[in-house]
């Protein structure tokens, strides 16, 4: 893919955004009490040093997320991206109370995971997740990895047992690996037992493998009933992320009416090549990108907001 050139004016612009990304995110991290006694920083030529702790710690974190994005800025071009991803916020302090979507609900829903396609936020975020397991590409490995793109991935056994090992490189990247069940089954067709089979089953083949139960399950095809979401809530399921809108190689599809994204969108892609669709996983990557980027959001981890 041509790589974009960016005019002056874009890059300014491109650089403001950058910079006051990272004073937001440099004075939340004080605030948090990021800063220390510790904390060190060494001037630029011809600046004084900063002696106050807060001042050396803000400096510090700046400089890293400068750093970090300088990184991310050089990935996107090496991965053919036209923009850079925006520097996603800091998670939240207090988490957002998360309910089951209206008319997504079922009798007795109180009481179970709630079903939901979007996190309550005001920040220009959305969340990636990806389904299933049947494509292996170490190209996405690296990609995710150099660009610094957190996602979430479901996966379901009878695809990830080809290879364990790659989804264990996932994870060691700092990606969670949650239920999508054994077998990918239409599971209102099947019994509670049946339903709690391969949700359960996949909680165990999880566990075995990757060394953590999942407390994040989402149904093949967003089927489910009031078994699906008793069973998943024995097996140890704490929530049931579906999506508002869809990534694919060469387009996106949306569950809304304005066919748009909106803060705390989760949206779903699968791992898939060219055998089933028009490209590759990282050209599905430069595509939600684009779409993401051009509209103002980051991609942000969506267990930091569950």
């Amino acid at each position: 893919m041509q790589l974009v050139r960016q005019n002056v004016k874009y890059a300014r612009r491109r650089n403001n955004r950058v910079h006051a990304a990272v004073a937001v995110l440099a004075a939340s991290a004080i605030a948090s009490g990021c800063a220390s006694a510790g904390d060190s920083a060494n001037p630029a030529h011809g600046q004084q040093p900063l002696n106050a702790p807060p001042a050396r710690a803000l400096d510090s974190y700046a400089q890293k997320l400068g750093a970090i994005q300088a990184a991310r800025a050089a990935a996107a071009k090496r991965w053919g991206l036209a923009k850079t991803p925006l520097a996603a916020p800091p998670p939240p302090r207090t988490k957002p109370r998360i309910t089951t979507r209206k008319g997504f609900d079922v009798k007795g829903q109180s009481s179970l995971p709630p079903v939901f396609t979007t996190i309550p936020t005001k920040k220009k975020v959305v969340f990636l997740t990806i389904d299933d397991g049947a494509e292996k590409d170490p190209a996405l490995l690296r990609m995710m990895g150099e660009l610094h793109l957190p996602y979430t991935a479901f996966l379901s056994d009878y695809l990830v047992k080809e290879d364990y090992g790659y989804f264990k490189k996932m994870q060691d990247r700092g990606v969670t690996l949650n239920n999508h069940t054994l077998h990918h089954r239409y599971l209102p067709g099947l019994s509670y037992e049946g339903q709690r089979r391969e949700i359960c089953g996949m909680q165990d083949v999880i566990t075995k493998h990757y060394g953590k139960r999942p407390e994040l399950f989402r149904p093949p095809y967003g089927n489910y009933n009031r078994d699906t979401l008793r069973a998943a809530k024995s097996c140890g399921v704490k929530a049931v992320p579906l999506w508002a809108s869809e990534a694919f190689a060469d387009h996106m599809e949306w569950r809304e009416w304005d066919r748009d994204l909106h803060p705390g969108d989760i949206i779903l892609t699968h791992f898939r090549g060219r055998e089933d669709w028009k490209g590759t996983m990282p050209d599905m990557v430069r595509k939600v990108m684009k779409t993401v980027t051009d509209k103002g959001y980051a991609v942000a981890r969506l267990e930091d907001y569950l």
